[in-house]
């Protein structure tokens, strides 16, 4: 008999907070953690539904670390192309960001602190974010959390689950541009960086959605 070597079929859920949380909560185990991840494509909506989901679920109960607190430094990328494919998967530190996700798995410190992104200053400033180790429930949230790439696989075996957040294509790219004009692009320079950018970045990040646990469409 020939095996086959396809991964299952993730399954696709509609739902809101409030059932998500209950879902989160049932797979947590008596004096356990979960380290969830959430990802999706730029603009899909993941740091917003992953404070939704830590305010639901209790300060005194989660908290979340966005991957972003890993983009490489300016200074790091500003005399090299990296500077205008900010953003890409090449443009953050994959091995500190799986180094804090160890740190954070293991529990072995009272608290873990995390490096956190300013939008507008467009850096990452460290130590920014507690992890107490008593919170039971740590969301993660980035573009590029079920990348096939080796190093970010060695990330994803430090999540227990990774759900992708699947967004409508209009609303998305609806998002991305009024967030670039916010935070200080002409709109002209908006719609063109999202395009050049956002998007190929995006194209990549569908191809990785059938490796997550669960897809979910927020309702």
């Amino acid at each position: 008999m020939e095996l086959s070597n396809r991964q299952p079929v993730p399954e696709t859920l509609e739902a809101d907070v409030d059932q998500l949380v209950q879902r989160i909560m049932t797979g947590l185990s008596p004096g356990g953690r979960i380290i969830l991840g959430l990802c999706g494509a730029p603009g899909a909506g993941k740091s917003t539904f992953a404070d939704q989901l830590a305010q639901a679920l209790g300060s005194d109960r989660a908290v979340v670390v966005p991957m972003d607190g890993f983009h490489l430094g300016h200074d790091v990328i500003k005399d090299s192309p990296k500077l205008d494919r900010k953003g890409a998967i090449d443009t953050f530190d994959v091995g500190g960001y799986r180094s804090l996700l160890k740190r954070i798995r293991s529990r072995e410190e009272d608290v873990v602190y995390a490096p956190a992104y300013r939008r507008g200053l467009e850096e990452p400033i460290a130590a920014s974010i507690p992890v107490p180790r008593d919170h039971p429930v740590v969301i993660t949230e980035g573009n590029y959390l079920l990348a096939p790439d080796p190093r970010w696989q060695a990330v994803r075996a430090e999540l227990d689950q990774v759900w992708y957040l699947e967004t409508p294509d209009e609303l998305r790219l609806t998002r991305l541009i009024d967030r670039h004009v916010h935070f200080g692009k002409a709109l002209s320079k908006a719609v063109e960086w999202v395009h050049r950018s956002d998007e190929p970045n995006a194209d990549f990040i569908r191809t990785t959605r059938g490796s997550a646990d669960l897809i979910v469409r927020l309702t």
